[in-house]
């Protein structure tokens, strides 16, 4: 077989978000330097191109330029040094559209100790987090290379994170775990105003008032 050697046009991006099932897990095979060479029937249900499509290309094929270049920069230096990275990212679709996933990796090595493989894991972030937390984050870091460069958006992200007393790591999973805090604490109250609701209708239907 020869490798896939097709040049893909990227496409152009549109403001819709994809509609796919955010309970599922999008997986991916790798090689070290990010050629895919599996993936599973979500990836190619979420990103548009069929399998015969994705192999044998850079997963950078569905980089969307929303993205700063900065945390595929932070991403690469921790995966090539055997740690995990859980990075947020803005994927784009072949049909132009984008969709956000948090990454998880499995680092596989051969007998010598060498990274061979990359399995990647992508769930969908909730949009909130996004919103608030992630995209204002990303634009900036954005604006920064556009004008000053890579070197000046990592000088920034680290700044923005000292601050913070966090990791990126860190910020990340605390920006999701305040959201499914928040979640659980709205859904609690919903459910007691609901059973208060209904023990007042049951009194009022037992007084006959």
């Amino acid at each position: 077989m020869t490798p896939n050697n097709t040049i893909f046009k990227r496409p152009t991006p549109i403001d819709k978000e994809v509609s796919w099932d955010k309970t599922q897990v999008i997986m991916s095979k790798t090689d070290s330097k990010g050629i895919i060479e599996y993936a599973n029937e979500v990836f190619i249900d979420v990103c548009g191109y069929e399998d015969y499509e994705l192999m044998s290309q850079p997963h950078s094929l569905v980089r969307h330029p929303d993205m700063p270049r900065v945390i595929f920069k932070v991403l690469w230096e921790n995966l090539k040094a055997g740690r995990n990275f859980y990075a947020v990212v803005k994927n784009l679709a072949k049909s132009g559209r984008y969709y956000w996933v948090v990454t998880d990796f499995e680092i596989s090595k051969d007998a010598n100790g060498e990274i061979t493989h990359y399995f990647g894991r992508r769930k969908a972030v909730p949009e909130e987090v996004i919103t608030k937390h992630i995209e204002p984050l990303y634009k900036r870091l954005l604006q920064i290379e556009s004008v000053s460069g890579l070197e000046a958006s990592e000088r920034y992200m680290i700044g923005f994170l000292e601050e913070k007393n966090r990791t990126y790591i860190e910020y990340v999973k605390e920006c999701i775990l305040d959201y499914e805090q928040s979640q659980y604490f709205q859904k609690k109250n919903e459910q007691e105003q609901e059973e208060e609701t209904e023990s007042k209708g049951f009194f009022a239907r037992f007084f006959g008032r």
